[in-house]
């Protein structure tokens, strides 16, 4: 038997119905008639354009249209009422709305209960009125100066469970229509929209395959909950048009816009993207990936990687340097904490200070920040780790209290719960918590940089330098221009140490002393592993370097003052032959 398949998509669906259209009818059929194709003409018509609707189908008294967004179709019905309203029409319309699957018919015509429920709903909306489903209410809710009303459980003909309806209060349409044509407003945190790649092949089935990689990275976009993310549906409406980046930045209340193409030629495809500051129109990074046109899923994720991993750092810079550029003032929570982390790079007794007081600043403008707690909480343990405390003891229980601070404010965000791990993996010691919130931290964002970092320092510290290989690589993976990019190298160069593999440890702590030449870590780790391999010259060059930055170091101090000394007896062990002091 051959399976038929069935294509289905979400859709937003509008039902509009002429009140009394019957009875009118009777009446006075031609003038009705006529009244409501000069209607459909004149007004539904040109209205479902301005709203990228589309045109289902049209009965003899009532419409079907689908939308790519539910907030697209609640504006079209409020200006269709509006207009009806304000008198361009004798004739009254009832107007359902809808968000669900539907299922669609070879020739573009919808079926399923997405469209029987707008249906319905629009049977028993008031005359001249709009009635929703929870669904669309859910989504509009919040972004309109207008009343609803809600009409509870209704139990519709033909549709087994009830929904629940709202209405736009009597009145409401006009304030309803200016609110929805008005821009929204930029939110307090960067925002990205990302646009449908273009199709420059020819090729149909390259329109799938750059529809399906911008979902993706939409999705993995989403789920750094730092950046506001413009959904698929309303970035959807874009398609197949020539867009203005400015415009497209107002219409969406975004600050940065993503845009590339696709291109196939001779079995390999070409990928072409570039990230636009929408109210500048600087260009802020661009880039081109190609790739072997084989498995066509596996290579939607590595350019989704590739993508997110070189825009995701790219944006909180970006973000840092207007922070920095902005008179202090009108600093907000969000900017003290941009401040703050570019204070926490530099890795200073200085720079970890100026961070905590930036940090609290924002604390004191919204304590409910649980980022900036568990960075603040970062920079004490930095303090303690790095023997930068004047009193450690403080800087221990300050970390400790911040990062629980942090995780009762939202234990679902993923950066805060790698701080949270890597907080108590350094400062408490308990393996089986800390290796559980850095693998949730992971399974929540496994696009994110900080959770893998800090991942692979937890794992470290619990004796598995395996795995703690596996998270640095992982992080690099997903931020190979990280500003931190630094302690990663360092912290593998760690593990190889106690795996035994002395020479790509040197290669790791290299690389982490040209990313940062003042950093003690990378110093660490180079005496440590060319004292293992002999080359005792090297050793105690390295061994020079980090006594230059670190004046104060000694074996001693450092293993008690670090947890990080009870899984790493080899790395001591090269201290101890590099001549460092004891």
């Amino acid at each position: 038997m051959t399976e038929h398949w069935v294509q289905r998509r979400l859709a937003a669906i509008l039902a509009a119905d002429v009140v009394g259209y019957s009875a009118l009818m009777e009446r006075a059929e031609e003038a009705t008639y006529a009244e409501f194709e000069r209607l459909k003409r004149e007004l539904i018509e040109p209205s479902l354009a301005r709203h990228d609707g589309r045109l289902i189908k049209t009965t003899g008294d009532g419409a079907l249209a689908e939308f790519a967004s539910p907030s697209a179709a609640v504006r079209c019905a409020a200006e269709i009422q509006e207009s009806i309203a304000s008198g361009r029409s004798s004739l009254r319309l009832r107007i359902g709305v809808n968000l669900g699957e539907v299922i669609v018919g070879a020739d573009g015509d919808l079926f399923g209960d997405g469209i029987n429920i707008a249906v319905r709903l629009e049977g028993i909306a008031d005359p001249g009125g709009i009635l929703m489903s929870e669904k669309v209410f859910s989504e509009v809710e919040g972004k309109l100066d207008v009343g609803f009303e809600d009409r509870g459980e209704q139990h519709l003909k033909n549709i087994a469970k009830p929904v629940r309806a709202y209405a736009v209060c009597a009145g409401g349409h006009r304030a309803l229509t200016e609110r929805l044509t008005m821009a929204p407003p930029l939110p307090d945190k960067p925002s990205i929209a990302v646009l449908p790649f273009e199709n420059m092949s020819g090729d149909p089935e390259q329109e799938y395959f750059a529809d399906g990689m911008v979902e993706e990275i939409i999705t993995a976009l989403s789920r750094f909950k730092w950046l506001f993310v413009i959904a698929r549906n309303s970035s959807f409406t874009y398609k197949g048009k020539a867009v203005n980046v400015k415009q497209v930045g107002h219409e969406l209340g975004v600050r940065y816009v993503l845009e590339g193409s696709v291109r196939k030629a001779a079995g390999k495809v070409r990928i072409t993207g570039q990230l636009i500051d929408a109210v500048s129109g600087a260009h802020i990074w661009a880039d081109r990936f190609e790739r072997d046109l084989t498995d066509i899923f596996a290579l939607q994720d590595e350019v989704t990687v590739a993508v997110v991993s070189a825009i995701q750092p790219k944006l909180l810079q970006t973000e840092i340097a207007m922070a920095a550029r902005r008179r202090p003032e009108n600093l907000t929570a969000y900017d003290f904490y941009l401040r703050a982390v570019q204070q926490n790079y530099l890795a200073t007794r200085e720079g970890f200070a100026e961070a905590l007081r930036l940090a609290h600043r924002a604390l004191e403008l919204d304590p409910r920040f649980g980022r900036v707690a568990a960075m603040a909480g970062s920079c004490h343990m930095n303090n303690v780790v790095s023997g930068c405390a004047i009193d450690p003891q403080f800087d221990r229980n300050e970390a400790i209290r911040l990062s629980r601070l942090a995780l009762s404010i939202d234990d679902g965000d993923p950066d805060t719960l790698a701080g949270a791990a890597i907080i108590s993996a350094f400062m408490v010691g308990d393996s089986d918590s800390e290796i559980e919130m850095a693998d949730r931290a992971v399974t929540l964002n496994p696009n994110s940089f900080i959770a893998w970092a800090c991942r692979g320092w937890v794992y470290i510290i619990a004796g598995q330098p395996e795995e703690a290989v596996r998270s640095f690589e992982c992080a690099m993976r997903t931020s190979p221009i990280d500003p931190l990019l630094h302690r990663a190298f360092a912290g593998m160069g760690y593990a190889f140490i106690e795996l035994g593999r002395f020479d790509e440890a040197i290669v790791a702590g290299k690389k982490a002393q040209r990313q940062s030449p003042s950093y003690m870590g990378a110093y660490r780790c180079l005496a440590s592993a060319f004292a293992h391999l002999g080359r005792d010259t090297e050793a105690r060059d390295a061994a020079a370097r980090l006594l230059e930055v670190d004046p104060a170091f000694t074996i001693s101090a450092w293993i008690a003052r670090s947890r990080l000394s009870k899984n790493t007896m080899l790395l001591i062990e090269g201290f101890r032959k590099a001549g460092l002091p004891e």
